[in-house]
């Protein structure tokens, strides 16, 4: 009997998870040519199809739908058995920063797991902005730091790419303009200045509708449907869904983060940035 090898595994969740094999091949770090080879693969081990083509794209048949509650199960079960080695003597301090987007969502439920399996190691979070945590890793205040990523360092030991997304309340905007309304972040931020300058290079009137040192405030202002705002799907729960298509609105490009390590950084953080590099990717 074939053995269920774990990157194929991680390479269909990557499809089931992003819904087509260009997605998946993103998110794994590899070809689209090189995912279609790997789900071949898996096939050919399983005995059974497990993609399907549905319209323009592939879905899953129902052997693939099977697999995949095992494939999460087993993938699990290896995450669980790594990090109780990992963390069997593992001990002192871990500093790390992170931005907003990643503590509110996908980073908690790793750092449970990573606590639990590591109870001598010490972990102080910090949330803040790319720009400061670059500078806090930098002077060798943190050990390790998930920010926005503007360009290439040397420090990068992982990338996690999301696509960029144009954001509203469930309900709409409150009122119709013909300026494009914009909740955005103070500069300076990336995402900013991809929204400015799609609407530019579109040639579409916008307004600053609400300005925000934290993501708290563009919740609050796209919540209330008075304007849109430019982030990943991260931000899209809580009744902030993605704008309808009759708005209209430019294409965005894919923002990366970069996890990143300090120069004294110990085996734990690195422990753990390998953790986050398999685990932060969002589910479907």
């Amino acid at each position: 009997m074939e053995t269920l090898d774990p990157d194929l595994l991680k390479t269909f969740l990557a499809f089931v998870d992003g819904g087509s094999l260009a997605k998946a091949a993103s998110a794994v770090g590899r070809s689209p040519s090189s995912v279609t080879a790997q789900m071949q693969r898996l096939e050919e081990v399983v005995g059974e199809s497990l993609l399907a083509v549905q319209g323009r794209g592939r879905g899953l048949t129902p052997a693939g739908e099977d697999l995949v509650g095992h494939a999460r199960r087993i993938l699990a079960a290896h995450t669980e058995a790594w990090l109780a080695l990992k963390g069997a003597r593992a001990g002192g301090r871990i500093a790390i920063g992170t931005t907003q987007d990643f503590a509110d969502r996908g980073l908690p439920d790793l750092l449970r797991a990573f606590a639990a399996s590591h109870p001598r190691v010490r972990i102080e979070l910090r949330v803040g902005r790319s720009a400061e945590l670059g500078q806090a890793l930098q002077a060798a205040q943190l050990d390790l730091a998930i920010t926005m990523r503007q360009a290439p360092s040397a420090d990068e030991v992982a990338l996690i790419s999301e696509p960029m997304l144009w954001l509203c309340s469930q309900k709409g905007l409150a009122a119709r303009e013909e300026e494009v309304p914009l909740a955005l972040l103070d500069p300076h931020c990336g995402f900013r200045e991809a929204a400015l300058a799609a609407l530019a290079a579109a040639s579409r009137r916008y307004r600053i509708a609400a300005g925000s040192a934290s993501l708290a405030g563009l919740r609050t202002a796209v919540d209330a449907g008075i304007a849109l705002t430019l982030r990943t799907r991260r931000f899209a729960h809580s009744g902030i869904v993605e704008a309808p298509r009759e708005l209209c609105l430019p294409p965005v490009p894919v923002a990366t983060f970069a996890i990143r390590l300090g120069r004294e950084a110990g085996r734990p953080a690195r422990d753990l940035a390998e953790l986050l590099d398999s685990g932060l990717a969002l589910p479907s």
